[in-house]
């Protein structure tokens, strides 16, 4: 009797383990690589229209067939502002093979006076209603997309990237 009460003892411990192991792998979040917060690589670009510094109305659209880097950023980030030196550069080397979009997040700030003082001229956008961030999903900023000719997401960068990062993705596109 006394075996008996051990083994179904043990029987009952491993049910026991079993469904508290199954329970907490269930509740456990899956982490995802860091580059795979928000929109994935591979999917389609969401279209979107903005204004630009000037009151211009930008489409993304009007860039297809040409490469784009579309970078999502705002003038209180400090990594955003470590980043527009190497933007600016990237953009006097290659402004004219890849379209440079740089989307500011908090429009109600100076942003004008900001690009003068970080001394850049690539094309700032304003998402004043957060269309785009809503529809890239942004969760941190900086965050880079790398779109190619016909509107595919092909990389993605979050945080602020070197030049050298810049030239690397737009070559391998």
């Amino acid at each position: 009797m006394f075996k008996k009460m051990i083994v179904a003892a043990a029987a009952l411990f491993v049910l026991i383990t079993a469904v508290i192991v199954q329970a907490v792998e269930k509740e456990e979040p899956q982490s995802e690589p860091a580059n795979q917060t928000g929109l994935g690589i591979g999917l389609k670009a969401p279209d979107f229209e903005l204004k630009n510094l000037q009151g211009e109305t930008v489409k993304l659209s009007d860039y297809k067939g040409k490469k784009v880097m579309l970078n999502f950023w705002a003038t209180w980030c400090p990594p955003c502002k470590a980043e527009m030196p190497a933007i600016q550069k990237f953009y006097t080397e290659r402004g004219n093979e890849v379209a440079i979009l740089a989307v500011n997040i908090d429009p109600q700030y100076d942003v004008a006076g900001f690009a003068k003082e970080m001394r850049v001229n690539f094309p700032i956008l304003l998402d004043e209603d957060e269309k785009a961030v809503n529809a890239y999903q942004i969760l941190t900023i900086p965050t880079t997309f790398f779109i190619d000719e016909k509107g595919i997401i092909r990389n993605k960068y979050l945080s602020a990237m070197t030049l050298e990062t810049m030239r690397q993705y737009i070559d391998e596109m």
